[in-house]
């Protein structure tokens, strides 16, 4: 019994003299994080790429090109991928199929495109460990962010090649505008309950990893995009890309987790304001039963 004791020594003045760290495991360790980002994933694929291609079909040729240009920026597509994301496109705008679908279908794609909302939202609560918040609160909410991160992914081309300067100034800029975005969601989906400084140290982790992974993507994606859709044809896009949304949800959720824990400990906690949040453990885990019982709203 006596190393159970100095392991418990030990583990006391671990987390006296690192709080932080001590923490930051223990959040990490006790939040399914991996969890959560295969399921913010999964929703992206399923709910909100089908709503990029519904805008595309009704928006005018110019947007249409600019969409195009942008998803070619951020996979750096080339040969039979960038000619499947053209295919894509033109099919999209087909006129039987806007008759077909109409602004109805649109309508439908952009509520069914909510459970990305909430997935997203669940990610910035545990984060934080605070309760669900109310569907009242949230439900414009979720709407708001989607059409705002259409925006974003349509002016991707210019920011990235810094309209018109290059990589050196479009790098800068595509950190500031994912620090902003970044910023903006976690206030927008936490429905306001923390405060804007104290979501800073989140927003820039968050940033600077979705900076440096659209970055490595048009080195790596070309390549994997297309030999996938030489040996599986259609559905080798689908996994490669699917595969590289789970890696990006991973790290958002692990940025906004890590930032998190950061503004509640000393010494940022008391320069960002985050003392006066207290995430209440009992109305989480309550929260959480009640999903597992009724069915999670953002599966």
């Amino acid at each position: 019994m006596a190393w159970k004791a100095r392991l418990a020594r030990l583990r006391a003045e671990a987390e006296r003299r690192f709080p932080v760290i001590t923490a930051l495991t223990g959040r990490l360790l006790s939040a399914n994080l991996l969890d959560a980002a295969t399921r913010l994933a999964a929703q992206a694929f399923l709910a909100a790429v089908p709503l990029l291609f519904a805008f595309a079909a009704f928006a005018p040729e110019s947007v249409r090109e600019q969409l195009r240009d942008s998803l070619r920026a951020v996979f750096g597509l080339t040969g039979g991928a960038s000619r499947q994301l053209d295919q894509v496109l033109d099919e999209s705008t087909d006129p039987e199929l806007r008759e077909t679908s109409g602004i109805i279908g649109l309508v439908v794609a952009l509520l069914s495109a909510t459970s990305f909302s909430r997935a997203m939202a669940r990610v910035c609560e545990r984060a934080w460990r605070l309760p669900k918040a109310g569907t009242r609160i949230a439900a414009w909410r979720w709407v708001v962010w989607l059409l705002v991160l259409v925006l974003v992914i349509l002016f991707q081309a210019p920011v990235r090649d810094g309209f018109g300067a290059g990589l050196w100034l479009g790098t800068p800029l595509l950190f500031l505008v994912g620090t902003f975005v970044w910023l903006w969601t976690q206030r927008l989906l936490l429905a306001a309950r923390v405060p804007w400084l104290a979501l800073l140290p989140g927003a820039l982790l968050a940033s600077a990893a979705s900076t440096a992974l659209s970055l490595t993507a048009r080195i790596y994606m070309p390549q994997a995009l297309n030999r996938s859709l030489r040996e599986y044809g259609s559905l080798g896009l689908v996994l490669a890309l699917l595969s590289w949304l789970i890696v990006l949800s991973a790290a958002i959720t692990f940025a906004v987790t890590i930032g998190a824990v950061l503004a509640q400990e000393p010494p940022l906690r008391r320069w960002l304001g985050a003392g006066r949040i207290k995430g209440d453990e009992a109305a989480l885990k309550g929260s959480e039963d009640r999903q597992l019982k009724d069915g999670p709203a953002d599966r």
